[in-house]
């Protein structure tokens, strides 16, 4: 048996980019910097080393996704690691390793005056169903005077005549 999960949390490296792919298939792509901390030899500090990861979304997830998403953005992130392998155009093989995204999590949020400055959040999730289809939860409120995504709608489970003397324990 094998498991393959990922929870990252980091600032995002760079803005999404959105791409389509010919049979309509939307595709998000961004970056995450995680830190590891290492002890320099020379002086016996820690310090800090960042590991950029890259991260993918696909379906219609991804266009909803981008909207919220952006440089510096504070993110924690839960997905499954795929391996890509290739032949670049100049005829040398490459590879890479990235994360496709089940689960985003904002912890961090645009501040009033815009621009690329956020403040800490209280980490609203944006959860994704395991299915590629709709986002489960509503994106995170935007501060005051901002503008505020409408509310996912809320789904009733469905009616079950199950009642308690027809469990049997």
């Amino acid at each position: 048996m094998s498991i393959n999960r990922v929870n990252i949390s980091g600032n995002l490296t760079r803005d999404p980019e959105m791409r389509v792919t010919g049979s309509g298939t939307q595709i998000l792509s961004f970056g995450v910097a995680v830190n590891d901390r290492r002890r320099n030899p020379q002086s016996g500090e820690w310090e800090d080393y960042p590991n950029y990861v890259d991260c993918v979304v696909f379906g219609a997830r991804a266009d909803p996704l981008s909207r919220f998403l952006s440089k510096g953005m504070k993110v924690a992130v839960e997905g499954k690691l795929r391996y890509s392998s290739w032949e670049s155009k100049d005829g040398q093989r490459r590879s890479k390793l990235e994360v496709v995204v089940d689960e985003v999590e904002f912890l961090s949020q645009r501040s009033q005056q815009g621009g690329g400055s956020y403040q800490q959040g209280a980490g609203q999730p944006y959860q994704q169903a395991s299915s590629f289809d709709a986002p489960v939860a509503a994106a995170p409120a935007a501060p005051q005077g901002g503008y505020t995504p409408a509310p996912a709608p809320v789904q009733a489970p469905p009616a079950a005549d199950v009642y308690d003397e027809d469990i049997p324990f």
